[in-house]
């Protein structure tokens, strides 16, 4: 599998995986040797904690690897009047008789509560390409799904401030 990740994706993942094998290993190491120090382990919930703070630094190294090793670099190449990366596009949520206004973003940086959608979910799929205008229908599952339809489209660009996830 390949993840669709933009070049400041990539440039940030680079950026925490070095972080965390650099700055935070050393340092994580260190409080669980301290917390040994301290007795008997069955009993040590210093040394528990320092342990699962490390084994959760080494599983996200391993994920942003896995991440960066398996990238597929992509660029927004809409035109000027569709739906690409990083737009903020203004939606008619028809069933609801309400607008939504959303930022496409890839995968690793959606977080719905802040406007910003992945360009896989079924909402961002349909939206990439569209215009102004164009109505839609928006399949969640087998059995819902909703129209839609495009009220505008601000362009946007990958400026970075879009935050990675942390799973």
């Amino acid at each position: 599998m390949h993840n669709e990740l933009t070049k400041i994706d990539l440039k940030k993942m680079q950026e925490e995986l070095d972080y965390r094998r650099i700055t935070l290993r050393p340092q994580l190491l260190e409080e669980v040797k301290t917390a040994r120090a301290f007795g008997d382990l069955s009993e040590n919930f210093e040394y528990k904690a320092a342990k699962r703070e490390k084994n959760k630094n080494e599983s996200r190294i391993r994920y942003l690897e896995n991440m960066i090793q398996t990238a597929v670099v992509i660029e927004d190449n809409s035109a000027d009047d569709t739906v690409g990366l990083y737009d903020r596009v203004t939606v008619y949520l028809e069933d609801d008789e309400e607008e939504e206004t959303w930022r496409v973003v890839t995968t690793v940086r959606q977080d719905v509560l802040h406007g910003l959608i992945s360009k896989e979910s079924p909402m961002g799929r349909v939206l990439l390409g569209k215009k102004v205008g164009d109505r839609f229908y928006v399949q969640v599952n087998k059995d819902y799904g909703y129209y839609a339809q495009v009220r505008a489209i601000e362009k946007g660009e990958d400026d970075g401030s879009a935050e990675l996830n942390r799973f």
